[in-house]
């Protein structure tokens, strides 16, 4: 069996997506850490998943990224485990709707803290450790910053300053550190709309390949990013079967 030297970071890694790529990088031969806030079931499961494929090769940590006050403390938690960073994969999000009317500080901080302050905090304290690695950084954004979705103000605003977040961290961390954002499209229907018939159809009718991706096309992405993007730095790639074409 091949040693594992490399170590990633996936923050919400233990459903949709997150798992997706966890996955992904594990089969590739990475050490897994996944962070989780409230799926404590979902994150045992992934690390009996990966620790029965190879010993010790997965670690989870509970964290709230609303609600994170010392990101020293949680870099020093990540980092002695395996004693090594090379990727951080800000994939923990949060996602619901805010009219002018609902707008209030709390939703602000709720999804403002979660979606962009936390991937600035945890780019800033694991820089001085991917920067010795050569590492890569990858933000998992959203097709619908531009244009933006109805009725989601605060969830827009957040997203788009992820994707300026990753184009300044690419010039700023540069020529040490790459910074890449990978933005998925109909990936999986939400749990709220599995039923919605006529919702599907017309999402459907705007995808060019008329299908709804999965959350594999998403971690192929990021493994094309991180082993195979040596010259690509300040991108970001739409996942989206040409939703975007039909916006």
């Amino acid at each position: 069996m091949t040693k594992r030297i490399k170590t990633v970071l996936i923050t919400g890694g233990v459903k949709r997506i997150g798992l997706s790529i966890a996955r992904l990088l594990h089969t590739n031969n990475y050490n897994i850490i996944i962070t989780y806030n409230k799926s404590s079931k979902q994150a045992r499961e992934i690390l009996n998943e990966l620790n029965k494929k190879s010993k010790d090769s997965c670690k989870i940590i509970k964290v709230d990224f609303s609600k994170i006050q010392n990101f020293s403390d949680f870099s020093e938690n990540v980092l002695k485990y395996y004693g090594r960073l090379d990727v951080l994969i800000n994939n923990a999000s949060r996602f619901y709707p805010t009219k002018i009317n609902q707008v209030n500080q709390k939703s602000w901080l709720d999804l403002i803290d979660t979606n962009l302050k936390s991937p600035l905090m945890l780019a800033k304290i694991f820089y001085p450790e991917l920067k010795k690695k050569r590492g890569n950084i990858i933000n998992i954004i959203d097709i619908h910053i531009d244009p933006p979705l109805k009725d989601h103000i605060i969830y827009n605003i957040s997203k788009a300053g992820l994707l300026a977040l990753t184009k300044t961290l690419a010039k700023d961390l540069a020529p040490q550190v790459r910074v890449n954002g990978v933005s998925p499209g109909a990936i999986m229907w939400p749990e709220a709309d599995e039923n919605k018939t006529q919702k599907k159809r017309e999402i459907l009718s705007r995808i060019a390949l008329k299908k709804i991706g999965d959350p594999i096309d998403i971690a192929k992405a990021v493994m094309f990013l991180v082993e195979d993007g040596n010259y690509i730095t300040g991108q970001n790639i739409n996942v989206d079967g040409g939703r975007r074409l039909n916006m």
